[in-house]
């Protein structure tokens, strides 16, 4: 099997970020994670983060951020960035409504090749974290599709959540090896339901509007290895497709702490030899 990086999506534990991030890094390397995942910083500034980083021996390889932060702050938002070393940007989501098929489409591809072309030059590369619903379709093709067949590779890499994919009735391994070549990262996060494509499940940062069908679906996220995700094959597709990184994400802790959770995911994936 290919010697992957794993890393944690720092998001699956931000109550504990945010409290004490020393403290918080600390467990993460003590569970065993060499690499980390940003989504937000807490206030801190790129050299204090860079010094936390370094203490404890954690490489932050990717981050969630999106464009507004670009066109709100410019060159200033890259910086930081670069400061702390990471190598991938993804944008963890965007608005449905500004995708393939809408008014917005246009100003989409402006924004998002803009942003990927500043990344670029700065020495980052841009990539698109999915959920669901860019599995809607348009003219028969994938919104999420849209967006990769558009926008040339150089500029954006998928960032594929398993999760989001298998939710909405997909099968991720097939997904994953679509885009064989194109990937570096790869988010495993598992869950369970009763109903595939059953609906929102989730609130998006940024977006007040509440997750209506996730009870009545029966919708949880589990530690990876624990839901209805078949991780081995899913792994076996990621070293097809040449993925490097694999980046284990939990939104939510419905039975134990962020911590517990992060630990129990990564236990897992060092059982299976990774």
């Amino acid at each position: 099997m290919k010697d992957f990086k794993i890393g944690l999506q720092l998001y699956s534990i931000r109550e504990d970020m945010e409290k004490d991030m020393d403290e918080a890094l600390r467990k993460v390397k003590e569970m065993g994670y060499d690499y980390v995942e940003f989504a937000g910083f807490f206030g801190k500034p790129a050299a204090e983060v860079k010094e936390l980083l370094d203490k404890h021996g954690l490489t932050a390889i990717s981050v969630h951020q999106g464009c507004d932060e670009y066109l709100k702050n410019g060159q200033a938002a890259i910086d930081y960035l670069k400061e702390i070393g990471i190598k991938y940007c993804a944008i963890p989501w965007y608005d449905v409504n500004k995708l393939k098929g809408s008014d917005s489409w246009d100003e989409t591809v402006k924004n998002f090749t803009e942003y990927a072309k500043a990344l670029k030059a700065s020495g980052i590369q841009m990539m698109y974290h999915n959920h669901d619903f860019e599995f809607k379709k348009y003219e028969g093709k994938f919104l999420l599709d849209w967006l990769y067949e558009t926008i040339p590779a150089d500029l954006l890499m998928p960032q594929i959540d398993t999760c989001w994919v298998h939710y909405a009735g997909y099968n991720p391994s097939e997904y994953i090896e679509k885009y064989s070549g194109r990937m570096k990262t790869l988010h495993l996060k598992d869950f369970v339901c009763k109903k595939l494509a059953g609906g929102p499940v989730y609130e998006l940062i940024g977006n007040d509007a509440e997750a209506k069908s996730k009870d009545d679906n029966g919708f949880e996220y589990r530690p990876v290895g624990s839901g209805i995700q078949d991780l081995r094959a899913i792994i076996a597709s990621a070293e097809k497709a040449g993925i490097d990184y694999l980046i284990v994400e939990q939104d939510d802790h419905p039975e134990r702490s962020a911590m517990e959770d992060a630990k129990i995911s990564h236990d897992y994936l060092k059982k299976l030899g990774l």
